[in-house]
């Protein structure tokens, strides 16, 4: 991964804006302060933007071997060292063509920070989307082991909150996997909707130098700087994911109660009480909740951002990175935070065979033993369902099979699923 820890600004002055030749005299503070935006996250990216962009120039004659040289192993330094940003560095863009020298002079050159920015951006969420593939597949893979040590585990299956048929704990915990593989298709398709390249859009029309187009060019300029399509894709993507390890989390709280007891929280990844000396408090499957709320809020911000906007790019626009950096940074410390907590669950069996153990799991079954005897399965259900009614539902001697997708294949579903995180 690119990114980085990033210290504080310095707070010293450097340099102008790269749009100070067209307004006489300096912003007053509240203005600069304002409109200044922290972007230094996108230091890593922006340089690489920027080599490419440089490579353009140099492939169209506007910059010699010396200068490309020079460009690309400054870019390199800039990279690795976010210390030259400095407080007085409208953005990061300035930063970097500041601390290019005179090279720096003449990258710029039909380029907008307009096509700049959203490159970068690009680049950006593409590198999140990876790194959120890779903590996914960390948490799926500590669940399916979890999985596989409970495939013949049983319980209750619930609907309603209610009991209602026998399942067993691995097969509930592959449902976990489920959700977990469909969120790793989300940023997939969030990566391909950023690999797209806006450089060459400049601000909004292109340019008149005669560049070579980079890989993937957007076809339209408007758009190219328009467009934060793939930082919303992004963001719903974490969105979902957020939700379903909100899902997760509330059924480990529920299984940790006294009421439930089905797991016990290991102490390396719960938390005590200031008053109550017995406690030990679920606090990262509860705030894996929380935080799902927070991740929806910072999509919807965003599309309430985007959707008024005009055609091309407007200042509106430097709201787009706040959300997606909080998000990715979230996202990152809730699935490790996960798979603490998952690794050490210490499930008790006793526990859940005494739950599984109610005769009226089975009522399912007594119906469907009905049918195949010959009756129709409305009748099944009423005569069923009239037995429990009086009391004296007698259930059928052994719980039936349920080939896949039903907990009976939950072995070779285990090995299926395997297959697609390994």
């Amino acid at each position: 991964m690119r990114s980085a820890p990033l210290p504080r600004r310095q707070r010293e002055r450097a340099g102008v804006s790269l749009w100070a030749s067209r307004v006489e005299g300096p912003l007053e503070t509240a203005v600069w302060e304002f409109l200044r935006v922290d972007d230094a996250e996108l230091l890593p990216y922006d340089c690489e933007a920027t080599v490419e962009h440089a490579q353009r120039l140099h492939a169209a004659g506007l910059l010699t071997d010396d200068e490309l040289a020079e460009a690309e192993g400054r870019l390199a330094e800039i990279a690795q060292d976010p210390s030259g940003y400095l407080e007085s560095d409208e953005d990061v863009h300035t930063a970097i063509e500041r601390q290019l020298g005179d090279v720096g002079r003449k990258i710029h050159a039909g380029r907008s920070r307009n096509d700049q920015v959203a490159a970068a951006f690009r680049l950006y969420v593409l590198d999140a989307c990876a790194e959120a593939r890779e903590a996914i597949d960390a948490l799926a893979l500590v669940i399916l082991s979890f999985a596989e040590g409970e495939a013949e585990t049983l319980m209750p299956g619930y609907t309603h909150m209610q009991r209602g048929q026998p399942v067993t704990l691995g097969h509930h915990l592959l449902a976990w996997v489920e959700m977990l593989d469909r969120d790793r298709h989300r940023f997939a398709a969030a990566a391909e909707a950023a690999a797209e390249s806006p450089l060459g859009a400049g601000a909004l029309a292109g340019s008149t130098l005669d560049l070579p187009a980079p890989a993937g060019q957007m076809r339209n300029s408007i758009d190219a700087v328009g467009d934060r399509d793939f930082a919303l894709d992004y963001l719903y993507a974490a969105a979902v994911l957020f939700t379903h390890l909100s899902r997760m989390g509330e059924e480990i709280v529920l299984w940790a109660t006294a009421e439930f007891g089905f797991v016990k929280l290991p102490e390396t990844a719960a938390t005590g009480s200031s008053m109550m000396p017995q406690k030990l408090n679920p606090d990262v499957a509860e705030l894996v909740r929380g935080k799902a709320g927070t991740a929806i809020g910072r999509l919807t911000g965003l599309l309430a951002t985007v959707k008024g906007l005009p055609l091309a790019y407007d200042r509106d626009l430097q709201e787009d990175k706040a959300p997606v950096f909080a998000t990715r940074r979230e996202l990152r410390s809730a699935l490790e935070a996960l798979v603490v907590l998952v690794s050490g669950l210490d499930v008790d069996r006793e526990r859940l065979a005494q739950a599984a153990s109610d005769p009226l799991l089975l009522a399912t079954d007594a119906a469907e033993l009905l049918v195949r005897e010959g009756m129709a399965f409305r009748d099944a259900h009423e005569q069923v369902a009239a037995a429990v009614r009086d009391g004296s539902f007698d259930p059928p001697a052994e719980v039936a099979p349920r080939p896949a997708p039903g907990p009976g294949g939950v072995r070779a579903a285990l090995q299926e699923a395997k297959s697609r995180f390994v």
